[in-house]
């Protein structure tokens, strides 16, 4: 690898590192009971949480490595986040929301960095359900339609994003792939940590 992409994988490394040690203070500002209203708010909500941002990015990731159909999982993703957000908007209740997006970064950080491959199916059903406690997460944090709208746009542009770097990593480095995922779990670690 030469050395200037190696300074770069550095730094990302220690961006994302840093990152992650600020998640607890990111806790999700919307406990208000869903007073972030419109389109921007929704778009932009996705990218204020490192747990969300990590997760979304990671479904992407996983599927680009694993699967020669790489948008079926980051869709069955942001079509139930979707539902799991009407739900909560809803007044539906979903119990251990927090818990299980900490579970899901770690699943996700160890799938990547393993590489793992399962059917299409059991992807699209995996991501799915860990989809419903984000949506949870988000349909309480956020107020009407529009600002669920600008949240699934922003989800799907998130996987776009992971699906471009599960591509572009393995060309770059045999490693990078195994850091990506070390750096979701490291992500799901600490907010595992923010929940005791």
């Amino acid at each position: 690898m030469p050395d200037r992409q190696r300074r770069l994988l550095r730094l990302i490394v220690c961006g994302l590192t840093a990152a992650v040690w600020t998640l607890p203070a990111m806790s999700h500002t919307g406990t208000d009971g869903g007073v972030h209203h419109g389109w921007l708010a929704g778009l932009l909500h996705p990218l204020t949480g490192m747990d969300h941002l990590a997760a979304m990015l990671a479904v992407g990731i996983w599927s680009a490595l694993v699967s020669t159909q790489r948008w079926v999982a980051p869709l069955a993703f942001a079509s139930v986040l979707l539902v799991g957000a009407l739900a909560a908007q809803a007044g539906l209740p979903t119990v251990a929301v927090e818990p299980m997006i900490a579970v899901s970064l770690l699943t996700l950080g160890l799938l990547i960095a393993a590489r793992v491959a399962v059917p299409q199916a059991v992807a699209a059903g995996l991501v799915a359900a860990f989809a419903w406690f984000h949506g949870a997460a988000h349909g309480h944090e956020l107020a009407g339609h529009t600002a669920l709208l600008g949240m699934v746009l922003s989800t799907a542009v998130l996987h776009g994003v992971g699906i471009g770097l599960g591509v572009v990593l393995p060309r770059s480095h045999a490693w990078a792939p195994r850091i990506a995922g070390a750096m979701v779990g490291a992500v799901g670690v600490s907010s595992v940590v923010a929940l005791v």
